[in-house]
């Protein structure tokens, strides 16, 4: 894998563990972070928050992902992303991704000051997302998704999870789809170097193959690309340790750490500054 440098950052693959910190402009967020109005000081804050903490990327979304969420328009998205992405932009020296499959709201998102896309659909959803990807020349994030909403089971404390998902050979079906992802990629002329892998964690899978998957890491880190894991406050964490919402810290802490040591290159997560120093003393045990 080629480091990669986005702006003035340096991307030194196998260096350090990155940290992606979630900015979640939508009511209906699964992690209960999310802003009924998109307001610009509490968003402010909590990005200040989380760059004081060193963080490496700030994720903006504007669709909640949840199993079960309602979708939103590609104006309403981009009405609630872009002002916070210019302030981000103006206020802080960190990178921006921008976490949309749609590829007019990605547009708007790299004029306006995102460095770096994150399509939870692997440029699957939206035919013309890997164009616009391309023609910008930046890192891509391509996640695995089998997300369906008649396979979503919802429960009142520990929230959405996947049930009935069924895999040939659970790594071996991600492994390909994720391939047929970055063939799109590369179709479009995005060279390797600009590509990142996610396995989905929580994105059509049930609880045991989350858990597999995510101890499973280091296959998917053999594909040869750079991995990003989003583990954080997932269902797969409550529903296993029988938990909240609101105290799924330390089950986010373990599944980031385990993940790590899998192979790991950037930690997507809610609690920045706590998984800050999870991610730094997991990297001064193993790297």
């Amino acid at each position: 894998m080629k480091d990669i440098k986005v702006d003035d950052f340096l991307f030194e693959w196998g260096s350090r563990t990155y940290v992606m910190g979630i900015l979640n402009l939508t009511p209906d967020s699964f992690s209960g972070d999310g802003l009924a109005e998109v307001e610009l000081d509490v968003v402010l804050e909590r990005a200040r928050i989380f760059v004081e903490s060193g963080v490496d990327i700030l994720d903006v979304g504007g669709e909640s992902t949840r199993p079960g969420a309602a979708p939103v328009s590609a104006q309403e998205e981009i009405d609630r992303v872009i002002p916070i992405i210019k302030s981000l932009e103006d206020e802080f020296d960190t990178l921006i991704s921008i976490d949309t499959y749609k590829a007019a709201v990605t547009k708007a998102a790299l004029d306006n000051g995102a460095d770096i896309v994150n399509d939870v659909w692997g440029f699957r959803a939206d035919p013309e997302l890997a164009q616009v990807t391309a023609a910008a020349n930046v890192p891509v994030i391509l996640m695995h998704n089998r997300s369906n909403p008649n396979n979503a089971a919802i429960l009142e404390l520990l929230g959405g999870r996947y049930v009935g998902i069924e895999y040939d050979d659970l790594l071996q079906d991600v492994k390909v789809e994720l391939l047929e992802s970055v063939e799109l990629a590369q179709n479009a002329g995005i060279p390797d170097e600009l590509i990142i892998l996610d396995p989905g964690i929580g994105f059509g899978k049930t609880v045991d193959q989350n858990l597999e998957l995510l101890n499973r890491l280091d296959d998917i880190r053999l594909m040869g690309y750079p991995v990003l894991l989003g583990p954080s406050r997932k269902s797969f964490i409550g529903y296993t340790l029988d938990l909240p919402l609101d105290d799924r810290l330390e089950g986010t802490a373990a599944a980031v750490s385990v993940g790590i040591v899998r192979g790991a290159d950037i930690i997507r997560v809610h609690d920045v500054p706590e998984m800050i120093r999870v991610a730094r003393m997991t990297d001064a045990l193993v790297r």
